[in-house]
């Protein structure tokens, strides 16, 4: 590691449980963000800041002018251009050693588990159930771990997916097909911090699994009301009838 990333990272490395090799581990490591919105803004520039080696960007929308009361990595600047391609500029700003790839596309199919198969760990940050269920599927093939996270109004929520573990439930173990009512940010609103809450939890289990640090979110969720500000949490049990990890012939294992 270079003199100017001990010197960048030294308030991480001064902590017993990262010191060098943890921050190593970081930089070698690769992350695959879905969705470049509430969530994945602050996501993505705290893992960049933090000294992650490799970020895999993915969303195919625009950034538009609703974005900017939350989505904290675009600017007034930016209207009109891709959202990937902001956060790439400012991710770069942040950190100029990160490697960014930048998919200017809704994964799906064989992009999305060439992409989940290329990375350490998958944050889940898209706004729809259709695509949290596959990429949900998609790391449950390739044995990724998925740290997922959702908000709207001044509620979040936040759960770690070890597909390695056997034992460890998935994210369709949670929520059925059929559960997909709209949720949507455009029709029920939601407070500008708490994405910012829930994604900046996500960076952090995000980079406990790639260093080893602490226990991580698997098999518990963890829930959050604003507007009392308060933490809930929860044990989710794996389900052996699970269409997508249980033992049924149309699981995704």
């Amino acid at each position: 590691m270079l003199d100017e990333q001990l010197l960048r990272y030294s308030r991480q490395i001064m902590l017993p449980e990262m010191d060098v090799a943890g921050q190593q581990k970081l930089n070698d490591a690769s992350v695959l963000i879905v969705g470049m919105g509430g969530l994945g803004c602050p996501a993505a520039m705290y893992l960049a800041a933090a000294g992650t080696g490799h970020l895999l960007i993915a969303d195919d929308d625009i950034v538009e002018l609703t974005n900017l009361q939350r989505q904290i990595a675009h600017s007034q600047a930016d209207l009109g251009t891709a959202k990937v391609d902001s956060v790439q500029q400012t991710l770069k700003g942040l950190n100029p050693d990160l490697k960014i790839t930048a998919l200017r596309q809704r994964l799906d199919g064989d992009d999305l588990d060439r992409a989940v198969n290329s990375v350490d760990v998958v944050v889940d940050a898209c706004d729809n159930f259709t695509t949290r269920f596959a990429i949900n599927r998609s790391c449950i093939r390739h044995g990724k771990p998925l740290v997922s996270g959702a908000a709207i109004r001044m509620e979040g929520q936040v759960a770690v997916f070890d597909s390695s573990n056997p034992e460890s439930p998935c994210y369709q173990c949670l929520y059925r097909e059929g559960d997909d009512e709209d949720s949507s940010c455009s029709q029920n609103g939601v407070m500008a911090p708490v994405v910012g809450i829930i994604g900046s939890v996500q960076a952090m289990e995000t980079i406990k699994l790639i260093t080893q640090i602490g226990t991580s979110l698997a098999g518990r969720l963890l829930l959050l009301d604003a507007a009392t500000m308060q933490w809930r949490e929860m044990k989710l049990p794996r389900d052996s009838q699970c269409p997508a990890c249980g033992n049924s012939g149309n699981a995704a294992r």
